[in-house]
């Protein structure tokens, strides 16, 4: 006659062993009983495995879509301007990405300051579409570059429109929301 041990199934401790050591997998996953809860803001950056890149802000169905352009080293936001008026590239197209800006060569300088972008138009900015502007307003916002070290929605971007004098002339301070929108800096500190 066989005298059978008390165990888990005729197993001895080899399946409690494995029960412990997949629970302890599993805790190490970072997932509480209280479920899914907010990590913080999205990544950031400017750099992919290719080296440095600017962001150029163009449109879809939905609005503003930011796309990651090679840079070389130390680009600010001319560099980043550029590759906007240099418009959506074919595979970009492909996938829907448009420009509101207008066709053509323009030149548009940009200057960074701590914190700030001073971006020179060589339009009104009332001549142009507002999602023209949240695209160029944007991608200033967004450039590297920026002393200061700020998120993209804390840049102030002034812009500076053209065949107004340059003296006494008074540049129109706006911000990137959160959409991806031009929001003029007055109207964010009111809603504070």
């Amino acid at each position: 006659m066989r005298i059978r041990r008390a165990g888990w199934c005729g197993g001895g401790w080899r399946a409690p062993a494995a029960v412990v050591a997949a629970v302890a997998a599993l805790a190490g996953c970072g997932v509480t009983d209280a479920g899914p809860a907010a990590a913080g803001a999205p990544a950031t950056g400017a750099r992919t495995a290719g080296g440095p890149v600017v962001r150029a802000y163009f449109l879809t169905a939905n609005g503003t879509w930011p796309v990651a352009r090679p840079a070389p080293p130390g680009a600010g936001p001319q560099a980043a301007l550029n590759a906007l008026l240099a418009g959506p590239t074919r595979a970009e197209r492909a996938r829907g990405l448009v420009t509101a800006l207008p066709a053509g060569p323009h030149e548009v300088r940009a200057q960074a300051a701590p914190g700030a972008v001073d971006v020179s138009l060589p339009w009104v900015v009332s001549e142009l579409d507002r999602t023209a502007v949240n695209q160029l307003v944007c991608t200033a916002a967004a450039a590297p570059g920026i002393p200061g070290h700020k998120r993209v929605v804390d840049v102030v971007v002034r812009i500076h429109e053209s065949g107004l004098s340059t003296k006494g002339e008074r540049p129109w301070p706006v911000r990137c929301d959160e959409t991806g929108a031009a929001v003029p800096v007055e109207a964010r500190r009111a809603a504070r």
